[in-house]
């Protein structure tokens, strides 16, 4: 039995080798076309209905380069402090997969538009990490295969199956250098790099950074190395074997993945087991990696220049211009906003894992307090969003609504309760807030002739509870406040309604 099926605990991994890592992440571009080709670019059509002669590859057909698609990569590359090629060329990566219709990817290799760039990361603790970015090289996307059913044959399936609406998307593909160092850490760091670029794509506004879609996909690159004798520079100890973990697709199963490469890959060493270098299939169930391929070098992937494409020469002004549209780093935003909403870590942390952050800000700009914007996506909408198994951003509500449900709350016009029968309206598609309490009579009843013949009958109801109130029990007058929120359908102005209360009993409130 090989040692392999003996994983070692992460820390005792970590405590026996020096982890290097370095991460793939490719983003797929929003852009309404494909990167060469006029295919609508969208998630989640009928397979193989979104493809032509271009996309596959037929012969005769011509790419034509994506501007938009160009000018996102440049964005995303300037926002990771990039350099920005004055020229630079897309190359054909040969190699032969179902997912490839022609045979090879239109890539970029020697000349990428972006590189040299620095990224800061910020953990859950504060600390700051600077991760070293190679390059951001635009490339198309690939098909997307489903091995189905069955035993034997790819990843243990009878027979596959491959959709090509996704071949030719617009993709940049962010390659960062090894990065040493991190320790214990290295799991942690990487969860939090991935999520950094997730963070910033959308800011720039993109790709909506979607990993369960593959919108933002991982390959997570893992070696682990003998730590250096005591005095020795433990960078000059030489890079192990490394795996190369595909496609993994949500911020947990990046820090997994490395739990259990690391794992594995400190069994074999310790056992005197060589680490092959080999791609992973990441098994989300049960959190472990199986074989793919051997790990492929450049040169097996025969590049050659693009013969039926243009070099990409952004001007400097051109980048200039772009430069000035990056938006604040998310890590400095979310410090910022956080001192000025009052919120504590946690809160800013909840916000930030429900997507509600660019939502509770667009909420807080129209009008609304910080608290009270947190209070409703964090509550009521996050609570709808879970059982209509949606993200927050997709429900039929905008920040604009829920800033006006809140200043009606804040003028008194409506309560709480109504308030959240209002939104209920909005949900439905009746319109604005202001629209749905005149349509459905969800004013608060502030009227005193109204609310004093309110009171007069459940009082008539419950003579004895003027009693209790001149006899020093205040907290009987509830008992009417309830009555009258009852028969007034939770419309009538509760502080009014005490009030009056008191009043009748001759107790000053």
């Amino acid at each position: 039995m090989s040692a392999a099926t003996h994983l070692v605990g992460y820390d005792d991994a970590m405590a026996a080798f020096d982890p290097v890592f370095g991460i793939e992440v490719h983003v797929e571009l929003n852009t309404k076309t494909k990167m060469f080709c006029g295919c609508e670019n969208t998630f989640g059509n009928e397979p193989n209905t979104q493809v032509c002669p271009v996309c596959l590859g037929l012969p005769g057909s011509m790419p034509v380069t994506n501007e938009k698609a160009v000018e996102s990569a440049i964005r995303l590359g300037l926002a990771l402090g990039c350099s920005i090629r004055e020229s630079s060329r897309f190359a054909r990566k040969n190699y032969f997969y179902p997912d490839l219709a022609k045979d090879y990817q239109i890539s970029q290799y020697d000349e990428p538009t972006c590189y040299e760039g620095e990224l800061e990361v910020v953990l859950d603790d504060g600390t700051v990490v600077m991760i070293g970015i190679e390059r951001a090289h635009m490339e198309e996307d690939a098909g997307k295969n489903t091995h189905v059913g069955g035993t034997g044959g790819i990843q243990g399936a009878s027979h596959s199956l491959v959709d090509y609406n996704r071949g030719g998307v617009p993709l940049v593909e962010i390659v960062t250098k090894p990065i040493e160092g991190m320790g214990e850490r290295t799991a942690e760091v990487a969860r939090a790099y991935v999520a950094t670029i997730r963070d910033i794509v959308r800011a720039l506004g993109i790709s909506d950074g979607r990993m369960e879609q593959g919108r933002l996909r991982a390959d997570v690159n893992l070696s682990l190395r003998a730590k250096a004798a005591p005095g020795e520079d433990q960078s000059a100890v030489p890079f192990g074997k490394r795996s190369e973990t595909k496609n993994v697709n949500s911020l947990r199963a990046v820090e997994r993945s490395i739990h259990y490469e690391a794992g594995r890959q400190a069994a074999l060493l310790l056992a005197g087991e060589p680490v092959v270098q080999e791609t992973r299939h990441w098994h989300e169930d049960t959190s472990s990696t199986t074989p793919g391929r051997s790990k492929e070098e450049a040169e097996d992937y025969r590049y050659f220049p693009e013969p039926d494409l243009l070099p990409v020469e952004p001007s400097r002004e051109w980048v200039e211009q772009l430069r000035a549209s990056i938006p604040e780093h998310p890590a400095k935003m979310r410090a910022r906003l956080r001192e000025e909403w009052g919120f504590s870590d946690l809160e800013m942390r909840d916000a930030v894992a429900a997507d509600a952050l660019t939502l509770i800000a667009d909420t807080v700009a129209a009008g609304a307090a910080p608290q009270a914007a947190r209070k409703w996506w964090m509550g009521e909408l996050a609570r709808t969003a879970n059982e209509q198994d949606v993200e927050l951003p997709e429900l039929a509500v905008t920040p604009a609504d829920i800033a006006q449900l809140q200043g009606l709350v804040d003028e008194g016009k409506i309560n709480d309760k109504l308030a959240r029968q209002v939104l209920e309206g909005v949900l439905a598609g009746e319109g604005s807030p202001a629209d749905v309490v005149a349509s459905r009579g969800l004013e608060v009843v502030s009227d005193d002739s109204a609310l004093e013949a309110a009171v007069d009958e459940a009082l008539a109801a419950q003579p004895d509870v003027l009693d209790k109130i001149r006899e020093g029990k205040v907290q009987a007058a509830g008992a009417i406040v309830g009555a009258v929120m009852k028969a007034t359908r939770g419309q009538a102005d509760a502080g009014r309604v005490r009030a009056i209360i008191l009043a009748r009993a001759g107790v000053e409130g």
